[in-house]
């Protein structure tokens, strides 16, 4: 971890109100993993006051990527950051996904802009010579991340609610039938889509590794405002510093209400 200033080399919008940035980050883009993050300061004055964590889409060479949507102040500025501008940076922050040397058939679910990670970790598996089925879901057609962006390796499986492409319904949907192909699973979205995928892992007794990379409201990003907490078999665990990918199993996913709520919001749209 280290306090640099990025400069911004791109800026691509790939979906409505969703950009790539391309931060040239030295030395910091090099340690940089997937499912870890940049914390970064989205103003040139005093507000927004917090930083806002970005999560990290690809790295090549010197370059980190962010993917960002446009959510609120501190996103939208970032949205808007031009090339040849600096951004105070702190980072990479956190500890991200790994690749398991004896998995070679990789199943990742991703939903909505929580894809943004596997796209780097897809990247790195295939040039490891793995397989990799890529499952994503989101609202509708123009919300899916798009498949020119994907290595040509990757098997890409895709969920709508509303059924403008893809499988009408859920995520988590085709996720039953690729566990028995899987020998790992890495996931990141919504929590209410990951506490789902917990309840079928668990229900399969699937035991083969499944990561999940939380997202939560951050304050510092060094462990210290413990804004960012999250209740694990092993105690309270900060995302910050010892997330933000965590097993699956060891997430207390405090009741399966989330799951249930995402599920019935699914089949009510359907």
């Amino acid at each position: 971890m280290s306090l640099f200033t990025a400069t911004v080399l791109g800026n691509q919008e790939i979906m409505p109100a969703t950009h790539v940035l391309a931060l040239e980050c030295g030395a910091a883009a090099r340690h940089a993993q997937p499912g870890q993050f940049l914390h970064i300061r989205c103003s040139e004055s005093s507000a927004p006051l917090l930083r806002r964590p970005m999560s990290i889409y690809r790295t090549l060479g010197n370059i980190v990527e962010l993917m960002v949507r446009d959510v609120g102040e501190g996103s939208g500025w970032l949205t808007r950051a031009k090339p040849g501008q600096q951004l105070d940076c702190l980072g990479p922050q956190g500890h991200g996904f790994r690749l398991d040397s004896q998995s070679r058939q990789l199943l990742m679910v991703g939903g909505g802009y929580g894809v943004a990670p596997l796209v780097g970790l897809a990247e790195r598996a295939v040039a490891r010579g793995m397989s990799v089925a890529l499952a994503v879901g989101a609202a509708t057609a123009e919300l899916v991340f798009p498949a020119h962006l994907l290595p040509p390796e990757v098997e890409y499986i895709v969920a709508t609610v509303d059924g403008t492409t893809g499988h009408r319904g859920m995520v988590t949907d085709l996720v039953g039938a690729r566990l028995a192909w899987a020998d790992a699973v890495y996931s990141c979205g919504p929590l209410s889509m990951m506490a789902s995928l917990a309840r079928i892992v668990r229900d399969t007794r699937w035991t083969k590794p499944a990561y999940v990379a939380m997202e939560e409201r951050m304050g510092c990003s060094m462990g210290v405002c413990l804004g960012c907490v999250v209740e694990t078999r092993q105690g309270p665990l900060r995302v910050c510093t010892e997330g933000p990918v965590f097993k699956i199993g060891d997430i207390v996913w405090r009741d399966e209400s989330a799951a249930r709520v995402y599920e019935a919001a699914v089949e009510g749209a359907a």
